[in-house]
């Protein structure tokens, strides 16, 4: 092209840091003008451009019932100031106006991102160790076994002369509460302080202590390793909405201009109730804080996902990288490079793109800016702390036991004072 000048348009939405790309230290910072700085360097000197580089801090938006855009990137494009736009975009209607789409997909993907949350977020993990059909026939099994042991029981009472007493030893009296209190000591593993006097009793018992000592030992077994496990439950944006999860997104221009736009029900609802909920703050922060709260709390995090992991993979421990999840929230298709509509250049960019993309430059680019998702290498053997909410069945039943107990001492005081 004989040195013809040839201007680029950027978008480095965050100065705050160097927009060098040999400085790999902040990678992930602004990436999606980065992975394409050296790409479209090489291609503009293969073709023998003199490049002018543009800055500016925004995409460039249109105004509600605005015929241009304001400003940005697309700005320059549409005014004919700039060729190219830099800085990879998604396909929206009133872009395709002004400018074509020139390259090859990006990898750049803005999804939200969470760890999975813990299985007793979502489920009541002391039901969990056995099926249904389980629980059914553990009942039934009990059942039975109190029933036959009252009998029994009663039958003593009824030939009790027939045996021997033994004051050391306190035997169960023919009451259906009694015996009743004996099977509960035997499914908690805790004994019980009164047995049978007859032969056919103690068989009974013991049956019922070494069944449920079995039961126990495949309970305790299973809850460990629930205490441990994650639920895959939120797994699209209507889990987001219908879910407890907290929502935040990065604060960048892109983000607040697609939430605050969308129309469709159940993305709309998530911006409106749970990122800019009226009366309060909207959950706009930045990475840093987006990534901490996400590890620490149950979280997610609307962001650019290879920055996100690159932070992930500097605050992570690597047993938190396991069960990371994304969500498409935008759902746009990835993200391209753009060019001026009608631009003279249209057909050489075009086959220059495709020439840097089969010499596998592009790729080599993407390998050096992009982070990938973090693997998982040592998901077991952790500690895992138990929680209130891992906690929240078995207290919930000791208050319930409490309140009960209460309630009955009062009727037994009131019966036993007015009765």
């Amino acid at each position: 092209m004989m040195g013809t000048n040839f201007t680029v348009s950027y978008v480095v939405a965050k100065p705050d840091y160097p927009f060098d790309v040999t400085d790999y230290r902040y990678r992930h910072i602004d990436n999606y003008s980065k992975l394409n700085y050296n790409t479209i360097s090489y291609l503009l000197e293969m073709l023998n451009f003199t490049t002018i580089f543009i800055q500016r801090d925004s995409w460039g938006y249109k105004a509600p019932n605005a015929s241009h855009f304001e400003g940005g990137m697309f700005g320059d494009l549409e005014t004919g100031s700039a060729e190219l736009g830099g800085t990879v975009s998604y396909y929206t209607a009133d872009r395709l106006n002004i400018v074509e789409y020139v390259s090859i997909q990006s990898p750049i993907e803005v999804k939200f991102i969470l760890k999975a949350p813990p299985l007793s977020n979502v489920r009541n993990l002391f039901t969990l160790p056995f099926e249904a059909n389980v629980w059914f026939c553990l009942s039934l099994v009990s059942a039975v076994t109190v029933f036959i042991l009252y009998v029994v029981v009663m039958c003593e009472e009824k030939y009790r002369q027939n045996f021997k007493k033994y004051d050391i030893v306190e035997y169960i009296k023919p009451k259906f509460l009694d015996v009743a209190m004996v099977q509960i000591g035997c499914c908690t593993q805790q004994g019980s302080d009164t047995e049978p006097r007859s032969s056919s009793g103690r068989i009974i018992l013991l049956i019922m202590l070494l069944l449920m000592m079995f039961f126990y030992t495949a309970y305790s077994a299973s809850i460990v390793v629930l205490l441990q496990s994650t639920s895959n439950s939120i797994t699209t944006v209507y889990d987001l909405l219908y879910s407890k999860i907290e929502l935040g997104v990065e604060d960048i221009v892109y983000s607040r201009y697609y939430f605050e736009s969308q129309q469709e029900p159940v993305r709309k609802a998530i911006y409106d109730t749970k990122v800019a909920a009226k009366g309060r703050k909207a959950n706009f922060m930045s990475m840093q804080i987006g990534i901490k709260k996400m590890r620490d709390e149950f979280f997610a995090f609307h962001a650019e996902t290879s920055a996100a992991y690159k932070v992930v993979m500097d605050l992570f421990q690597e047993h938190e990288k396991c069960g990371l999840t994304e969500i498409d929230y935008l759902n746009h298709f990835r993200p391209t490079i753009t060019m001026r509509k009608k631009s003279p250049f249209k057909d050489h960019i075009k086959v220059g793109f495709r020439k840097i993309h089969e010499s596998g430059i592009h790729h080599r680019q993407i390998n050096r800016i992009c982070s990938k998702k973090p693997q998982c290498t040592s998901q077991r053997g952790t500690f895992v702390n138990v929680g209130f909410i891992d906690a929240y069945f078995p207290i919930l039943i000791f208050c319930i036991g409490i309140v009960s107990s209460g309630l009955l001492l009062l009727i037994e005081i009131i019966v036993k004072k007015y009765y």
